[in-house]
């Protein structure tokens, strides 16, 4: 058993039998943290990516086997060119840092979405830190950047189509499990538990094919205030949810 303590103060304890393998995070609120305090952006955004260190250790201990965070959509390029400056920017940090702790940590790290249009340096960033951690064998930590769930999708079907145009696949052999197999996340198991932070009850374009049937937790904290205990917290919800996938029981 982990136990906590709920937002009343009551020591609760989760059932260590069952913790989703998969977790999904919408990281929402690094802008409105920051905005409340009367600083930059950039500031906000440095620390959403400390807290995604904190829940990323939090993970590990409770033994979730992945963890997908959407760290950068296809439709954060909308922003100003000064906040994307400073995301770019805190990004090259923050993947420098990790290979260098990759040498000890025992963590492998996957990106998705489509990396094209990210500078050659970051390109470069993650496709070493990918290598490196390649062979771990603890938590998968997925990263979202440059991702949207339409984009994903129309991705995967254009290099299914171009499959069965090469003869490798008749059309009436496609199937959910042909489609999967060219997602950004195939071979990785469907996220049982997605958690938004900041209050909006939404999903964004986030994995829209993989969270059929997620159990969806809506957090009102902002992103760098979301905490180890808050994450149990919606655990301990999920844990509390009847499960059918359509069925009855």
């Amino acid at each position: 058993m982990f136990p906590f303590f709920n937002n009343n103060k009551e020591q609760m304890e989760l059932d260590e039998k069952n913790i989703p393998k998969h977790i999904a995070i919408i990281m929402d609120g690094n802008g409105r943290w920051a905005s409340k305090r009367a600083l930059p952006k950039k500031a906000g955004h440095k620390a959403g990516a400390q807290a995604l260190e904190k829940i990323s250790q939090a993970a590990i201990d409770l033994g979730v086997q992945h963890l997908t965070v959407y760290a950068f959509s296809t439709e954060n390029w909308k922003r100003s060119e000064e906040e994307i400056k400073g995301i770019m920017d805190l990004l090259r940090e923050y993947l420098k840092n990790y290979i260098e702790r990759a040498k000890n940590d025992n963590v492998r790290v996957h990106i998705i979405g489509n990396i094209l249009p990210l500078d050659k340096d970051i390109q470069q960033q993650i496709i070493e830190l990918e290598r490196l951690t390649n062979e771990k064998t603890g938590m998968n930590l997925h990263i979202a950047l440059n991702y949207g769930g339409r984009d994903e999708l129309l991705r995967a079907i254009g290099k299914l189509s171009q499959a069965v145009a090469e003869g490798r696949y008749a059309p009436e052999e496609i199937g959910e499990k042909e489609l999967e197999q060219y997602l950004d996340t195939a071979n990785i198991p469907d996220p049982e538990l997605l958690i938004r932070t900041s209050g909006e009850q939404r999903i964004s374009n986030f994995l829209l094919w993989q969270i059929a049937y997620s159990e969806l937790c809506f957090v009102e904290k902002l992103w760098p205030d979301f905490t180890e205990n808050d994450l149990k917290q919606a655990i301990y919800h999920y844990q509390n949810r009847e499960r059918r996938f359509g069925g009855r029981k």
